[in-house]
């Protein structure tokens, strides 16, 4: 029943004008943030944790803008799932670092894509496939009755979706091989820790578990590493694609190393549009052992 109704709102929202979509979720994210509620509780913590310098001032104004733009990506979804990828693709403006991709593409070893859950990823997913064949991994939703959604959606542009399995792994090493791009978003909790899973590293000067795959894929592919996000701009004025440089380390055989230098490009391009960040995921549950996790 639950997944019914999701099924029926995402349906509702895909038919909104993108300008519409926004103002649905400025509305829907200003609630957020006056009502009590569990990703506003999330979000503070996040911001509190990540950003000791700012002022409570400007903390609290980020944990508002931060809900708004969340709501927005929410809303938006649909709306891009629901429509011709040109549509989307048309709206891209480039950004900072275009001259990065041209010269990782032209060295042939395919290129590994890697980004933190900021801005509209689904719409930065079209616009890689505007670029080069690209396979992208994905964690299947908790609600079953979306996965196919997701799946149709996301691949509509001509990307290849392959599960966070170690079959889908061994997709991406096939991608890489055969001179094409993959995309992930680096900023989950991997489900394992240890050497093959995730180890833990510092994010924003705080531990956190943190994947290595993107690491290991570099070392054995000889593939250049990017990281990269679309920001939504401001009145649904469209998206700009952002490149940035991998951190020294990325492509190291210490663990460790790699994850600090994942966690290091991760933060360069969320510290680019801090609102933009999905600060409501809970990206410190997993603490090394003796360490207390903020959200207790």
């Amino acid at each position: 029943m639950r997944d019914k109704i999701i099924l029926f709102i995402l349906a509702l929202f895909s038919r909104l004008p993108l300008a519409v979509a926004q103002g649905v979720g400025v509305v829907i994210g200003r609630l957020a943030f006056w009502i009590p509620n569990k990703e506003r509780r999330i979000a503070r913590i996040n911001i509190e944790t990540c950003l000791p310098e700012w002022s409570p001032e400007q903390r609290n104004a980020l944990l508002r803008e931060s809900l708004i733009e969340t709501a927005k990506g929410l809303v938006e979804m649909p709306v891009v799932w629901a429509s011709p990828p040109s549509r989307w693709i048309d709206r891209m403006q480039c950004g900072e670092g275009a001259e990065l991709l041209e010269s990782a593409l032209a060295q042939g070893k395919g290129v590994i894509a890697v980004g933190p859950h900021l801005g509209n990823w689904e719409v930065g997913l079209h616009y890689l496939t505007s670029l080069s064949k690209v396979t992208a991994i994905y964690r299947p939703p908790r609600q079953e009755g979306l996965d196919a959604l997701l799946k149709q959606g996301r691949s509509k542009g001509g990307a290849t979706l392959v599960p966070a399995t170690p079959q889908g792994v061994k997709s991406l090493y096939g991608a890489l091989k055969r001179g094409e791009m993959m995309a992930l978003l680096a900023d989950q909790q991997p489900k394992a820790a240890g050497r093959q899973g995730g180890v833990y590293a510092p994010f924003f000067g705080h531990p956190a578990l943190t994947m290595v795959l993107v690491g290991r894929l570099a070392r054995k592919t000889g593939a250049p590493v990017l990281f990269w996000f679309a920001e939504r701009l401001p009145k649904a004025a469209g998206y700009r694609m952002h490149w940035f440089q991998a951190p020294p380390g990325i492509g190291s055989e210490e663990p460790e190393v790699i994850a600090a230098a994942l966690n290091s490009g991760l933060e360069v391009c969320i510290r680019q549009a801090p609102a933009q960040y999905l600060w409501s995921y809970k990206r410190f549950a997993s603490q090394p052992e003796g360490v207390i996790s903020p959200y207790y």
